[in-house]
């Protein structure tokens, strides 16, 4: 996929990013942002998660996640005090973790509770200024990425996709208060899925088994009410957009401005051909 065009210079005193890279498309539409706008970016490959395509003709290091020390001292190396946490992360079992003495303080300062991704994305932050670094949000220096709040394509949601929508918000922001998931799925007022640890795309495969009717049922993604919004904000892209249509599904509904869509123009074009809506909306 080819990256979405820099929207200016934003943070024009940053010389070099430090992008700490997980799966998906995400980290490279930044790399790529960076460097039509004169920021050279260091990436910080999570090991077996982040796409190696990105990283081609760039600095860059690869670590396993229990090896926080080492990225730290990296990110140092280089001068890359400004820090993007970007990019889809399977979190590993404790055992396989095998954590270095800077993530074993980490874990042993948080104790053993049990802390869902915003908590932990949240705690991982504030060790990184403690450190001296500072975070930002992907969208500071793409604002192109933000949802739009309406319709996106030829194709408006209906006046039962309308009530479906309404409730999937209220499920979705109930279990991202609780910091379960981001996203719910709705047909005909009747809740197929919510989101947790499986991920959009699984949960979108599961619930398609589900439903009743052809062509019905919603998929709602919105932003945690608590959500810091530099770190993991809720995100579509084609990928979804077709997982919806296979599934068949009628539409998406987005967090307007306050979620990202990956290549808007791809996820327009295979809405129209798919025949489903997408829109992005607005609530309080």
């Amino acid at each position: 996929m080819s990256a979405q065009p820099a929207s200016g210079r934003i943070k024009p005193d940053i010389k070099v990013l430090g992008i700490v890279a997980g799966g998906g498309t995400l980290p490279g539409i930044l790399a790529d942002a960076c460097e039509k706008d004169g920021i050279k970016p260091f990436i910080v490959g999570i090991e077996g998660q982040v796409d190696p395509n990105i990283l081609k003709g760039r600095e860059h290091v690869i670590y396993r996640l229990g090896l926080a020390g080492r990225m730290i001292e990296s990110l140092k190396a280089h001068q890359a005090w400004n820090l993007v946490l970007i990019g889809s992360v399977k979190r590993p079992s404790l055992p396989s973790l095998r954590p270095d003495l800077k993530t074993a303080t980490f874990f042993a300062k948080m104790g053993l509770k049990a802390i869902g991704d915003n908590d932990l994305l949240s705690a991982v932050r504030r060790e990184l200024e403690l450190d001296g670094f500072i975070i930002h949000g992907v969208h500071e220096f793409i604002d192109e990425l933000l949802a739009p709040e309406g319709v996106i394509g030829k194709h408006k949601p209906s006046k039962q996709d309308e009530i479906d929508i309404e409730f999937g918000v209220k499920v979705s922001q109930t279990i991202g208060r609780m910091d379960i998931g981001q996203s719910a799925i709705v047909e005909n007022g009747v809740v197929l899925g919510v989101e947790a640890a499986e991920g959009t795309d699984a949960l979108i495969r599961r619930c398609g088994e589900l439903k009743k009717k052809d062509k019905s049922g919603v998929l709602v993604k919105t932003c945690k009410p608590q959500q810091d919004r530099a770190l993991d904000l809720p995100t579509i892209g084609p990928d979804t957009v077709r997982a919806c249509a296979e599934a068949g599904f009628s539409g998406i509904a987005i967090h307007a401005r306050h979620s990202l869509i990956t290549d808007i123009d791809a996820v327009r074009r295979l809405a129209n051909e798919h025949k489903i809506f997408i829109t992005g909306i607005e609530y309080p």
